[in-house]
């Protein structure tokens, strides 16, 4: 199993496809299983690199808090490790404010930026809807209930109805692989660590120079695609593109739209 040593942890990292380096940044909770259905499709054109970010999956799971910066210099190590002197950053939700983070720090690195079902932090950004809000804190049902309506939630109106082999993959991997409270609440220190307006992306955006694409589906209330516009309006020229038959968990939902989408972009 690939992992290299960077920023003092080991992650670990795929590669598929051959091509225009792009590498894709996964969201809260999310080792690369996230991009298992888009990840093959997206290798048909470039070079992919998934990797597991710090706290999930095989990569190691050190003490959080974490922010954004830190697993930024994780992302930038592996690609110093890889060799890869600039690549496409796609970032999805928490791994949009990753993909943030690399832009502003190392614009050097990124040839262009896709920021998926994301947002700039601080007080200015649309935040997640009251009836998601009240799914994903629960405390109250068991743990397999959560999870289900947390996909509910996360995916487009009957989206779960329609895809019951998908949904029971999901869970089976979940029951598999699952994320230990302390590791999550470390990478949701992320989020919570671009809160305050000194601390958001909001004002640096502008100064970036990179060809960007913004992602949403119509559906999501977790980050809800009102965000897209907030983001589109901060960073010069880029495009945005809403998925109108999607949620928050648009690259599972609908792997094949999304991978066309980027592959247009990037290409």
């Amino acid at each position: 199993m690939p992992k290299i040593k960077t920023n003092n942890i080991e992650l670990y990292y795929e590669i598929h496809g051959a091509g225009k380096p792009l590498v894709l940044i996964s969201g809260l909770g999310y080792p690369s299983w996230q991009w298992h259905k888009m990840g093959p499709l997206l290798a048909e054109k470039f070079q992919v690199i998934t990797f597991d970010n710090r706290g999930v999956g095989q990569s190691d799971k050190p003490a959080g808090p974490y922010t954004a910066e830190m697993l930024a210099q994780d992302t930038v190590g592996l690609l110093d490790a890889l060799k890869i002197d600039k690549a496409i950053i796609a970032g999805h939700s928490m791994g949009g404010f990753i993909a943030q983070a690399i832009a502003l720090d190392f614009p050097q690195r990124v040839e262009k930026l896709i920021l998926c079902s994301t947002n700039f932090g601080g007080p200015n950004h649309v935040p997640v809807t009251p009836e998601a809000m009240k799914v994903l804190t629960d405390v109250t049902s068991d743990a397999l209930t959560r999870f289900k309506n947390g996909l509910a939630v996360s995916t487009a109106p009957g989206w779960s109805e329609k895809n019951p082999d998908m949904i029971a993959e999901w869970i089976q991997w979940r029951v598999a692989n699952p994320i230990e409270p302390v590791h999550y609440q470390a990478q949701m220190a992320i989020g919570l660590g671009l809160m305050p307006e000194a601390a958001a992306f909001e004002n640096k955006l502008p100064r970036l120079n990179v060809p960007t694409l913004i992602l949403f589906g119509a559906h999501d209330k977790v980050v809800p695609p009102a965000n897209a516009d907030l983001l589109s309006k901060k960073i010069a020229g880029s495009t945005v593109l809403i998925f109108p038959d999607a949620g928050h968990f648009f690259p599972i939902e609908i792997a094949e739209a999304a991978s066309y989408a980027i592959t247009d972009f990037a290409a």
